[in-house]
């Protein structure tokens, strides 16, 4: 008995991303606001980004832990005037 393969998982093309302008001027260090759809704004200190700027890890203030966050995520990550 033969396995049925599922043909269009695969189908989609795939798409080049692009962040938004600032997110290549951000470096290790720097305070961000990360923000997500709807609305949801945390703060704080990136820790690296990826040398095409794609993704950023960001540590989160409170105690919050450390998240990655890439450009295709629909999420804002901000730099904040010091």
């Amino acid at each position: 008995m033969g396995k049925r393969r599922n043909q269009a998982l695969n189908t989609a093309p795939l798409r080049r991303v692009q962040p938004d302008r600032h997110w290549k001027s951000l470096r290790q260090g720097d305070r961000v606001s990360v923000t997500l759809e709807p609305g949801y704004e945390s703060v704080g200190v990136v820790d690296a980004v990826t040398g095409d700027a794609t993704a950023v890890w960001v540590h989160l203030d409170g105690g919050r832990g450390r998240t990655l966050v890439h450009c295709s995520d629909g999420v804002a990550v901000i730099p904040k005037d010091c």
